[in-house]
């Protein structure tokens, strides 16, 4: 990779991220969080309070980049057809016509997704996992720069079905914004007290580009002993005390795209232990599943990745 490449990458990354800032005040981790998984080509699982501005990340990512989006409204009586598409018979024709659904896109927003039925949650599987979907016994492919970004509220229970683990293994991050300081907050009403920042966004980077950002990433250097790193961080987990199933090997492939990303944005053309360190949270905490009792004496996943962060060697 030539140092003009490299830098054309970054100045991408860079042109989108004050592009969104300007939008999310106070939020640049998160912008950097989402962005890592935008280039990774991961998915992404925001989980906060509401009004903490999850679904305006969302948009504010769609509207600096001149791509197609789409925003979903997942609810109980939400069907697979009404995300994937239907065939319709066409009389005039005398065959049936397949009508693509809000899938077909390539930003798209899975607003409060666990609202939706299991059944119904599942119709993104295929498509989060290998880029395509099955409908009517034909496979459909999705367009190259296919994201999600699917949003929850972690204290509604009534009317919620909890994702699967095998949903949740699909998420390359998951992360919350949390709420900003009061400073900043006043600020939000200041830009929001004639019209939303969101109107007046425009495109900074056009698809080419975003495309080119990602093909740069796979690029970042990363070595045998940054694998075994990563690989050892997510084994790591599956023997635990506490834990009753553990990251799996897409834990580990996530993890180590994630920390590519995060290097190029640091500026430099290989992975470090910080990049690493850095994704290591938002990338496994999601994927583990604690036991009753563990919970119950206020283990958390995320303290068991950050116990492993401490204990677990890092390379030189």
């Amino acid at each position: 990779m030539s140092a003009n490449t490299f830098d054309q990458a970054r100045e991408i990354y860079q042109r989108i991220a004050r592009n969104m800032e300007r939008v999310m005040r106070g939020q640049s981790a998160a912008v950097d969080k989402l962005l890592a998984a935008f280039a990774s080509g991961g998915h992404v699982l925001l989980e906060d309070y509401p009004g903490t501005g999850k679904t305006t990340l969302a948009k504010a990512l769609a509207r600096s980049i001149d791509a197609d989006f789409r925003r979903l409204q997942f609810t109980p009586d939400l069907l697979p057809s009404d995300i994937l598409g239907v065939s319709m018979y066409d009389p005039r024709g005398q065959s049936f016509q397949f009508h693509e659904g809000p899938v077909f896109t390539q930003i798209l927003l899975a607003d409060e997704i666990n609202r939706a039925s299991p059944r119904t949650q599942s119709a993104l599987l295929e498509a989060m996992g290998e880029g395509q979907v099955s409908v009517d016994g034909q496979r459909r492919s999705l367009p190259e720069l296919f994201f999600v970004v699917a949003t929850q509220n972690p204290i509604e229970f009534r009317g919620t079905y909890p994702l699967p683990e095998a949903q949740m293994d699909r998420f390359s991050l998951q992360f919350s914004l949390g709420y900003v300081a009061p400073e900043l907050e006043v600020a939000v009403l200041s830009d929001q007290e004639k019209e939303h920042p969101l109107d007046r966004l425009e495109p900074c980077v056009s698809l080419a580009e975003a495309v080119f950002l990602r093909k740069v990433v796979t690029t970042i250097r990363v070595s045998a002993e940054i694998k075994q790193y990563v690989v050892t961080l997510v084994q790591s987990t599956r023997s635990m005390a506490g834990v009753q199933l553990g990251a799996s090997p897409r834990a580990s492939l996530a993890l180590m795209k994630a920390a590519q990303a995060q290097a190029l944005f640091t500026g430099q053309d290989y992975v470090a232990p910080e990049q690493v360190q850095a994704m290591a949270v938002p990338v496994i905490a999601h994927r583990l599943a604690l036991e009753s009792q563990a919970r119950f004496s206020g283990l958390t996943a995320e303290k068991v990745v950050r116990d492993l962060l401490q204990k677990i060697a890092v390379p030189v």
